[in-house]
Order: C-alpha cells, then structure tokens, then sequence
C-alpha cells in the first residue's frame, strides 16, 4: 500500500525542515508543501486561530513516516494522518515505493 499523509506546521520554515528531513531518510518520495492556512480549532478549552502550512507527503511506510513527523515536530500533538491510496498509476506507484 502506497499513502498520502497529510500534515500542518507552524510555519513554512519547520514544514521545509521535516519535509526535507523525512525525503532524505527515505520515508517520504515527496512532500508538497502547500500555501499558509487558518486553522480554527479547539485547544485545552479554548478556541484557538492560527495560520499553519499544511504538507502532503508521499509514501509507502505511512506508520513510520507519521511517528517521525511526530518525532520532529514542535506541536504537543501534531495534525498527522494517512490517507491510503486505492488506486495510483502503475508507474507512480512504483516509483512511490522506490523512494520511501
């Protein structure tokens, strides 16, 4: 099984940092790092707003691409989850498991 798993960040800067950390260790093919978001969202009682950058990233060990993005990140419980893939190009696939 190939996945996306779909992450946030604080900021660009952390996102480039674990993006670049995770590709180069061979856990993620790829990551795209999207535009800035807001979040709203709920934290310790309150409701919180903040601008986060979220990433995609492309992988076939989506368990232990997750624990190190966790691992790496500066959130007390970051956003990190796996979308599996159904269905991908017979190449792309390939080159998904290849490189993670």
């Amino acid at each position: 099984m190939i996945a996306t798993v779909y992450a946030v960040f604080a900021d660009a800067a952390e996102a480039e940092r674990i993006a670049e950390t995770v590709v180069t260790e061979r856990l993620a093919a790829c990551a795209n790092i999207l535009a800035p978001c807001r979040s709203i969202y709920r934290w310790q009682g309150a409701v919180e707003r903040a601008e986060e950058v979220p990433a995609l990233f492309k992988t076939a060990q989506p368990d232990a691409l997750i624990a190190r993005i966790a691992a790496l990140h500066s959130y007390d419980v970051p956003a990190a989850v796996a979308w599996p893939i159904s269905q991908a190009h017979t190449p792309y696939e390939a080159w998904v498991r290849a490189n993670s």
